[in-house]
């Protein structure tokens, strides 16, 4: 069964930066890619990055001004999101979701696996 455990999320003033972890366990062999998704308050969830298990990586919405990376730790089974330049529109539960084909797009119903989501909430 494939387990997705997000983390690293909190409380931090504008400007700063966070790095956010999804481990994930219980993945068959084979492609896959996990994701990033923002969702704030009132509002639907909208994918921030994406990275497949070939490696390639993609980024969505304000992630593409380069306030965002994202890194797949094969060793730790981790994959990460660092986050900088925050503001507070970026306020919100984030959650790392995954599918087990090799393709990233920033829609909900393309990711079979959820993590519970973490909360990051900017400060002005």
């Amino acid at each position: 069964e494939v387990q997705l455990q997000a983390s690293g999320g909190g409380l931090v003033q504008a400007g700063g930066s966070l790095r956010l972890s999804c481990g994930a366990s219980g993945f068959p062999r084979g492609d896959y890619a996990i994701a990033w998704f923002h969702q704030a308050p009132g509002k639907e969830r909208k994918g921030v990055a994406c990275i497949t298990s070939g490696g390639g990586k993609a980024l969505w919405g304000d992630a593409v001004e380069g306030r965002n990376a994202i890194h797949n730790d094969n060793a730790k089974n981790t994959v990460t999101l660092q986050m900088t330049s925050l503001r507070p529109e970026d306020t919100g539960i984030y959650y790392c979701a995954a599918t087990t084909r090799r393709l990233c797009a920033p829609d909900v119903t393309r990711f079979e696996y959820w993590g519970q989501g973490t909360q990051v909430t900017v400060s002005s």
